[in-house]
């Protein structure tokens, strides 16, 4: 038995200074501590690297199956692009307080300060508690300066976006735009393979020993967009439809309200990744089923051309 099939991942649980008990008791993940702040669903960050819990590939990474199953794993275009790179990182996120301000540099800056990918990613607010928001770039255009001044003089808030925010919502984050989640939210996040965060105001946190975590003034300069960005996106939720949401150069993702049968088909030569937000839902491929519910996420490698999804949710469709 040699042949791919839909892969589940072991998640990878990470203790966060702002994460809370979200991730078990609405996602059912096998947090640890009550500061689990993310569950990467699916990484190849180094050190990170995500590990399949189903089916005969079971223990198996996902560098080794690009390594055995090559195009027929990730797609003859994303092999013409990256490689043999994973060029996405998929999680959820729980934030019980407020996370640091932070944004994240372009492909350029990346390359060239830390050998890596920069860092576009999307948000979809999967759960919000009453009076949550987002910080979401600048409020009106700015400059280096006056960024500057309001950072050193602890007024850098005044001049950010802040959005309240529900479920549902969605914001697609170009490199340098300045964001952060706020505390009482619950996200699906999907980005490009990086680990590469500027923070530059963590709301004057401080340890037990009296000492705040580490800011990246300097590194952040020349890498924010000082310009007022337009973040929120807008999509249609037609049931049983792949309606589109987010179409970028490096993820197109999709939002799938499903009820009752649907059937789903590769739209191009690349794995797809489902993530279950809300509801729950059996998917079929050849004889076997695959049970999944809020906070499961399953890669349907590039192979796979055909399956049925049957159930009601909400499934978040990523491709390339």
């Amino acid at each position: 038995m040699n042949h791919l099939y839909p892969l589940l991942f072991e998640p990878i649980l990470k203790e966060r200074i702002w994460g809370g008990t979200k991730l078990k008791t609405y996602l059912n993940k096998p947090i640890f501590s009550d500061i689990t702040g993310e569950s990467w669903e699916i990484s190849t960050v180094p050190n990170d690297i995500s590990v399949v819990r189903n089916g005969y590939l079971k223990g198996k990474n996902i560098n080794d199956l690009i390594e055995l199953f090559s195009s027929d794993f990730l797609g003859e275009s994303v092999i013409k692009r990256f490689g043999n790179e994973f060029p996405l990182l998929f999680k959820f996120i729980d934030a019980k307080e407020d996370l640091s301000i932070q944004l994240h540099p372009n492909d350029a800056l990346a390359k060239k300060r830390h050998n890596s990918f920069g860092k576009t990613e999307m948000w979809y607010v999967m759960q919000a508690d009453r009076d949550s928001r987002l910080v979401v770039g600048f409020k009106n255009d700015t400059t280096k300066e006056e960024y500057l001044n309001n950072l050193q003089n602890k007024t850098l808030v005044s001049i950010l976006n802040e959005m309240p925010v529900k479920k549902g919502d969605v914001f697609f984050l170009e490199t340098g735009t300045i964001h952060a989640i706020g505390s009482g939210v619950v996200i699906a996040e999907i980005q490009q393979t990086s680990d590469i965060t500027y923070r530059i105001y963590d709301w004057d946190r401080v340890d037990a020993s009296g000492h705040g975590r580490e800011l990246h003034t300097d590194l952040a300069l020349d890498a924010i967009t000082y310009k007022k960005t337009n973040s929120k996106v807008t999509y249609d939720t037609v049931e049983n439809v792949s309606n589109k949401v987010v179409d970028c150069i490096y993820f197109k993702t999709n939002i799938i309200p499903l009820q009752g049968n649907y059937y789903w088909s590769k739209k191009q030569e690349a794995f797809t990744v489902l993530m279950c937000t809300e509801g729950q839902f059996d998917l079929f491929f050849e004889e076997e089923c695959f049970s999944l519910k809020a906070g499961n996420t399953i890669l349907i490698p590039a192979v796979i051309d055909d399956l049925i999804l049957k159930g009601s949710a909400t499934v978040l469709e990523i491709s390339i």
